[in-house]
């Protein structure tokens, strides 16, 4: 009987390659977390990292692409993560869903990654903010992460079969500007509030925005519905 095929090892230059990639897009989602796509050049990531900018030319054409890189990174993991949370809370009920149970299974499963991850997540969660709000970032969330939120809103829809289509997405519309602006980190909650609430504080965050968001849905579904039927 013939030997079985040795594992392929690595090579020591992949290693080291996959090492400055790392570190270059960590560097990279630090500084677009706090500057956006804009405000950072490949120059400022090569100072962070400590090499020559040519290194960050030699694996990408211009910063767009490290951008690119950058958001993509992690999407597939929050996108990957909350696609499974959603199929576990369907069958857990038995495809019916309720408006509350399916924001939880969505919010929770992406807000416990920015409690579990550290300061990196959080960079990601910040450059995410920032990236919602401009036409190129959109472009990415398009790209990244319409899967996963047209399979929560056919969760909705399926909640509230009563409800205008057009208030369902109303609805995400409020949900997602709520997400980016916990995910932004901004402090302005901590100077509204005297410190009493924290905007790096997930888990309180998480103890309340699947519960308030299902109460804004079910009030502008359903006063609609009625509205229709009146």
């Amino acid at each position: 009987m013939p030997d079985s095929p040795k594992p392929r090892r690595i090579s020591k230059k992949a290693e080291q390659r996959a090492e400055s990639m790392e570190q270059i897009l960590d560097a990279a989602e630090a500084l677009f977390a706090k500057h956006g796509l804009y405000g950072v050049t490949l120059k400022d990531v090569a100072q962070r990292v400590g090499v020559h900018h040519t290194l960050l030319n030699y694996y990408f054409e211009d910063k767009k692409k490290l951008f690119d890189a950058v958001f993509a990174r992690r999407a597939v993991v929050t996108s990957e993560l909350r696609m499974k949370a959603l199929d576990e809370y369907d069958a857990a009920t038995n495809g019916n869903p309720t408006v509350e149970g399916a924001l939880h299974a969505f919010l929770d499963t992406d807000l416990d990654l920015y409690i579990q991850g550290g300061e990196p997540w959080k960079n990601y969660g910040a450059l995410g903010a920032h990236a919602s709000n401009t036409p190129e970032g959109a472009e990415l969330m398009d790209q990244h992460f319409d899967p996963v939120v047209l399979r929560l809103v056919g969760f909705l829809k399926k909640a509230l079969p009563d409800a205008a289509e057009e208030d369902i997405f109303w609805g995400y519309h409020f949900v997602t500007g709520a997400l980016m602006v916990t995910l932004g980190r901004t402090g302005r909650i901590d100077k509204l509030s005297g410190g009493l609430c924290k905007s790096e504080d997930f888990v309180a965050i998480k103890q309340r925005m699947a519960r308030f968001m299902a109460a804004g849905f079910l009030e502008i579904c359903n006063a609609r519905a009625q509205d229709r039927a009146g």
